[in-house]
């Protein structure tokens, strides 16, 4: 899973990274309204976290823009303690979620969880695929209730195709979802990284479409 966060703020921007680096997430900052909007427009994002009062463009502009081009990854604003008028605006606007300053890195992660269920159309914090679980507060995966000891590379993209499964994830969709824009990027990678994640498993559930990508059945699912 793979994660904008647009704030000016260097110490929340460290404490929010380092959460979200520590949850398995993969983390993008921007610190401007330009940059976020550019980023925004040509990545493929799982959430956006996106402070209002920004350099450049606020963020409020930021939302439109996006909302206006069609890009409707969730969103969840940061607003100034007080700043209604901006929060009512923030989901007029098309966010999808708000959190006030100053907030609980736990409370945060809740957030971002549950957003990125939404997004995907599933309601519990537990992800199952036959006989595989995943536990998404916790990071844990477990086959037929025996934990599996995951790479953080490998739970997220456990985690990715279980978010999504019923339909086919490329190999470019699970790159640009799995890696940061400061990591070394390989297709081969992929296919190295579904060969390593098949072996820890140990069961037969992520399918492999020649020519399209991978998948896991929504059939699987209890």
């Amino acid at each position: 899973m793979r994660i904008l966060l647009v704030e000016d703020d260097p110490r929340i921007v460290r404490n929010v990274r380092t959460v979200l680096e520590a949850a398995s997430y993969a983390v993008d900052v921007v610190s401007d309204g330009e940059s976020a909007w550019f980023e925004g427009d040509t990545q493929d994002y799982d959430v956006v976290i996106l402070d209002l009062g920004l350099p450049k463009l606020d963020g409020l502009a930021v939302l439109a823009r996006w909302r206006e081009e069609g890009r409707n990854f969730p969103v969840l604003i940061l607003t100034a303690r007080g700043a209604w008028a901006e929060r009512v605006q923030g989901i007029d606007g098309g966010a999808d979620d708000y959190l006030t300053k100053p907030f609980a890195m736990e409370e945060l992660m809740a957030r971002v969880r549950a957003l990125t269920r939404r997004a995907a159309g599933r309601a519990s914090a537990f992800l199952v695929a036959g006989p595989v679980s995943v536990d998404t507060r916790k990071m844990l995966a477990s086959v037929d209730g025996a934990p599996v000891n995951l790479t953080t590379l490998e739970y997220r993209c456990l985690s990715f195709l279980m978010h999504h499964a019923g339909r086919v994830v490329s190999p470019t969709e699970l790159m640009d979802h799995l890696y940061s824009h400061d990591h070394d990027r390989d297709l081969n990678a992929i296919e190295v990284l579904i060969g390593r994640l098949r072996r820890k498993i140990g069961v037969e559930l992520i399918q492999t479409r020649r020519g399209f990508g991978y998948m896991i059945s929504d059939a699987a699912h209890a």
